[in-house]
This record gives structure tokens, C-alpha cells and sequence, in this order.
């Protein structure tokens, strides 16, 4: 894995993580970078310096605690998202047309969807919209 710092053509910055350089390249190229903040997929890698921590310092940083106060925003959506809806998983989809068609009970679900199979809920009426992170289960 490879952390990139990234810019947008709106010289909003951020950092993500890649398999590798040549996985950042094909998915910049296919239009799947984009920014965090406005959605451009106009990205740029920004000049980056190595993280170098000394011995001293004391302990590294959990993985977990937020870096800043956008991974901060977000860790607290998804844990509002967790706490008040359910997760559906790959059911997503079935289970969105269901309630939509009212065939099953309305209530807040989460889950997965392929990028087509949302369109096409979207095309019918079914209300629904992306989260901005992965499920708990592929997060890491």
C-alpha cells in the first residue's frame, strides 16, 4: 500500500491510499480519483515529503484517531450511519426496490451496490445516495 497527497484543479488537497503507483495511475486514468471535498477528478499527486518519525518521539499514532478534522467528520457520519440504519450488504439494491415498491417495511438501510445498479435505482425514483466510505468489513 501507498499513500499519495493528492490536489484537485480546485486546489482542495487531501491523501489517499493506493495498492501501489500503478494502481493510483489506472484508476486516475479510468476517472476514479476523485476529491473528497468537491468531486473533481481532475487529481494531481501534490509534492510530498516522507514520513520519518525518530525514536524518541514516544509511540506511533493510532491508525484508528482521526488526522484531521475532515477524518474526524467522516469517522462520525459513518458512526451515525452504523448506529441508525441497517447494514444489508449485498442486498442493498433488492431490498431499496422492495421498500420503495412497499413490499417490504420503510427504515434506514445501508449496504453495497454496483455503480450500475445504483444508476438504475435512481433512474426508477428509489431514493437513494453513496456513503463516502467503504463498509467496516472491507475498510481495512
Amino acid at each position: 500500500m501507498i499513500r499519495f497527497s493528492l490536489r484537485c484543479d480546485k486546489e482542495h488537497e487531501f491523501e489517499s491510499w493506493f495498492q501501489s503507483g500503478a494502481a493510483y495511475d489506472g484508476l486516475r486514468a479510468a476517472g476514479h480519483v476523485g476529491c473528497p471535498i468537491c468531486g473533481s477528478t481532475a487529481v494531481e499527486k501534490a509534492l510530498m515529503a516522507p514520513a520519518v518519525r525518530v525514536a524518541r518521539e514516544g509511540a506511533a499514532p493510532s491508525l484508528t484517531a482521526p488526522a484531521n478534522p475532515l477524518e474526524a467528520a467522516m469517522a462520525e457520519l459513518r458512526r451515525q450511519v452504523e448506529e441508525n440504519s441497517e447494514y444489508v450488504g449485498m442486498n442493498f439494491v433488492t431490498e431499496a426496490r422492495r421498500m420503495h415498491e412497499g413490499e417490504a417495511p420503510e427504515r434506514a438501510i445501508h449496504g453495497e451496490a454496483r455503480l450500475e445498479e445504483a444508476r438504475k435505482l435512481l433512474e426508477d425514483g428509489v431514493p437513494v445516495a453513496p456513503l463516502p466510505f467503504l463498509p467496516a468489513r472491507k475498510a481495512n
